[in-house]
């Protein structure tokens, strides 16, 4: 049973901290993102696990863990509260053209990262003609051009 209490509460401390650093979809991963969850998983398995490296505890500990992530996708589809919590929500980071500074500090990207998104989704080249971008809420940025507004 203590495994299943580790396993709550190091998925919890995960979501936290995961939550607290910022969106990044998969497709924006870096090699050093890669690097940084491989560390942390490796880190984190004594936690879970402790000594027992018994295949029992594995399997208890990957269940519990799996099962925490259902539940919690079954209740943030009844409680959009809890899904804006732990998803975030849209944000505009240009408008009309403009970088949003402080939206782009927050958000921990820069507007090298807004062009390259808006060169590879709508061939757009310079900021002047983006209409709207938006940091969607699982790490990606959608592109407006400024014709379409």
């Amino acid at each position: 049973m203590e495994t299943v209490f580790k396993a709550i509460a190091l998925y919890v401390a995960l979501l936290i901290l995961f939550r607290i650093t910022g969106r990044r979809s998969l497709q924006q991963t870096t090699t050093f993102d890669l690097v940084l969850l491989l560390v942390i998983g490796e880190a984190a398995q004594p936690a879970l696990i402790g000594n027992d490296n018994s295949l029992t505890t594995a399997v208890l500990a990957v269940a519990t863990l799996l099962s925490i992530d259902v539940a919690l996708s079954l209740l943030k589809r009844k409680a959009g509260r809890l899904e804006r919590l732990l998803e975030g929500q849209p944000t505009i980071i240009v408008m009309r053209g403009t970088p949003l500074p402080d939206q782009l500090r927050r958000a921990r990207i820069d507007a090298a990262d807004v062009l390259q998104a808006a060169r590879e989704r709508q061939g757009i080249l310079r900021m002047e003609d983006i209409g709207l971008a938006v940091l969607e809420a699982n790490g990606s940025i959608s592109i407006i051009p400024a014709e379409r507004l």
